[in-house]
């Protein structure tokens, strides 16, 4: 079975090799927004043959391609997913490194009405909220 981001990329006329097969793969069963290291540790295990250095030129690749989107949660690290169909933002636990995907109507609106107020148009953004996980309420806590 052909995965969604080899679909994409023989859409757009790539060459697939067996390791691109396999790294795309792995991208698209991924439901977390992996690193290169974590791409290669996962691809490893179906192919031991690929390399690291093979794994990093397939996702940059990718990446110049329009089918994978790169993110820099504040870890130092790019984490990549697959160019989403629909926009969405993302809030990322600093403690867990969980990042969590979410949509907003109001906050989209309200990032329009920003802009307009400005005197433009808003034709794209991008949204990382970054946060801490609350504290549990203790029972007898007042809030």
């Amino acid at each position: 079975m052909i995965s969604r981001i080899e679909q994409r990329c023989i859409e757009k006329g790539m060459k697939m090799t067996e390791q691109r097969r396999v790294i795309a793969r792995v991208l698209s069963d991924a439901d977390d927004h992996p690193d290169v290291e974590e791409v290669y540790r996962r691809a490893t295990a179906i192919d031991s043959n690929i390399s690291i250095a093979t794994v990093y030129r397939t996702v940059r690749l990718f990446e110049e391609a329009d089918i994978l989107e790169r993110h820099d949660f504040g870890d130092g690290r790019a984490r990549y997913e697959e160019m989403p169909e629909a926009h969405h933002d993302h809030l990322i636990d600093l403690q867990s490194g969980r990042v969590i995907e979410f949509q907003n109507t109001e906050i989209e609106s309200l990032q329009r009405e920003i802009a307009r107020r400005f005197g433009y148009k808003l034709v794209g953004h991008r949204l990382e909220l970054y946060a801490v996980p609350l504290p549990p309420v203790e029972s007898g806590d007042k809030k």
